[in-house]
C-alpha cells in the first residue's frame, strides 16, 4: 500500500487532533505542521517528531508533500487551499469550506483544473451511529422520512472564532439533514440572536422540502452542557441519533430496539477515507459540492435571520 505524505496547516485542537490521527494511520506519512503560533506548532511538531513551521508556505512548497488539512480560522480557508491546489496537492478543509460562496465556488473549479481531490471536514458524516441510522433508513425500516430535528448546543467555546454558531456547529445538521433528503430545501427560515458574541450565538432553523416534509435544526453556545442528537421521523418508525454515544434506537408501534454499534473515532474514519480517495483516485465521500451546499443553506439561513422573512432557497442560489 503506497504511503502519503501529509502535512497539516493549524494546530488548534482540532488541527492537533488531525496530526494525532495521522500519525496513527501506518499507511500515513505526518510530514510537517504549520501555525502563526510558534508555541502551538512547536508543541505538536515536538510530540510527533516532525518539521514544524511559522510559515505555511513551507508546506505548500514542499514538493514531498501530497495532501495537506486545513483547520485554520474559517477566513483563511480560501487563500491556504487555493494555494495548496495550485501547488497540486489534494486538501482536506475543514468545515465551513470557507467564508463565502463565492471562495466555496473558487475551490471546487481549481481543484477541478488541477485535478486534485478537494474534501470537506464534516465528521459526523464518518459517525457510525449515523451511518447505521442511514442505512436502516434505505432498508426501509421506518418508511418514509417526513421530519428530521437535530440538537448541537453547548456552552459558550473557550475560542470566540470568526464566524457564528450556525456556520460553526449548525453547518454540521444542514449537511446531515441535506443527505437524509438528498434534495435542496423549498424554503429556510431561521430565527437568531446574539447574547455574549459579535456573531450570532444562538439560531433555530426550518428547513421545508417538498411534500410537507420538514427538518428543524437547533443550535447554540448557551446550554450549560453538550448535547448533539438527531431525531428522524418516518410513515412508519422514528430512528433516535445520539452523536457523541454513539448509540441509536428504532420505534414503531410495536417494538423499541437500540442496536450494538462499535465504537469508532469519526475523524480516524474520515482522514482514512480522504487518504484513500487520493489512493484509488476516487472523489471524496464528501466533496466540495457538498460543502458549497451546506454553506449556502447557512448562508440562506442567516439571510433569514437577518431579514425575519422566509427565504426561497431556489431563488436564493440564483441571486447569489
Amino acid at each position: 500500500m503506497k504511503t502519503i505524505n501529509v502535512s497539516v496547516i493549524g494546530c488548534g485542537v482540532w488541527g492537533s487532533n488531525h496530526a494525532r490521527v495521522y500519525n496513527e494511520i501506518p499507511s500515513i506519512n505526518l510530514k510537517s505542521v504549520a501555525d502563526i503560533d510558534k508555541k502551538s506548532v512547536e508543541k505538536v511538531a515536538e510530540k510527533f517528531n516532525i518539521e514544524g513551521y511559522t510559515d505555511f508556505e513551507k508546506i505548500i512548497n514542499d514538493k514531498n508533500v501530497e495532501a495537506v488539512s486545513i483547520c485554520t480560522p474559517t477566513v483563511t480557508h480560501a487563500n491556504l487551499a487555493l494555494l495548496a491546489i495550485k501547488a497540486g496537492k489534494h486538501v482536506l478543509v475543514e468545515k465551513p469550506m470557507t467564508n463565502t460562496i463565492t471562495e466555496a465556488k473558487q475551490l471546487i473549479k481549481a481543484a477541478d483544473k488541477h485535478d486534485v481531490k478537494l474534501a470537506v471536514g464534516f465528521v459526523e458524516r464518518f459517525n457510525p451511529a449515523v451511518q447505521e441510522a442511514f442505512k436502516l433508513i434505505k432498508e426501509g425500516q421506518i418508511g418514509k422520512i417526513i421530519l428530521a430535528r437535530t440538537s448541537r448546543v453547548s456552552r459558550r467555546p473557550a475560542r470566540i472564532g470568526d464566524v457564528g454558531v450556525v456556520k460553526d456547529l449548525g453547518i454540521h445538521d444542514i449537511d446531515i439533514i441535506s443527505q437524509l433528503f438528498q434534495i435542496n430545501p423549498e424554503t429556510i427560515y431561521a430565527s437568531c440572536g446574539s447574547i455574549d458574541h459579535s456573531y450570532e450565538d444562538y439560531a433555530n432553523i426550518n428547513l421545508r422540502y417538498t411534500e410537507n416534509r420538514n427538518a428543524f435544526i437547533e443550535t447554540n453556545w448557551l446550554t450549560p452542557r453538550i448535547r448533539r442528537n438527531l431525531i428522524i421521523t418516518g410513515t412508519n418508525g422514528i430512528i433516535t441519533v445520539q452523536y457523541r454515544t454513539q448509540q441509536i434506537t428504532i420505534e414503531n408501534n410495536r417494538q423499541l430496539i437500540q442496536p450494538y454499534i462499535q465504537y469508532q473515532e469519526p475523524l480516524k474514519l474520515e482522514l482514512e477515507s480522504f487518504i484513500n480517495s487520493i489512493r484509488d483516485n476516487k472523489d471524496p465521500v464528501v466533496t466540495g459540492e457538498d460543502g458549497l451546499k451546506a454553506l449556502t443553506i447557512a448562508e440562506a439561513a442567516l439571510e433569514s435571520c437577518k431579514t425575519m422573512e422566509i427565504i426561497d432557497f431556489h431563488k436564493f442560489q440564483k441571486d447569489d
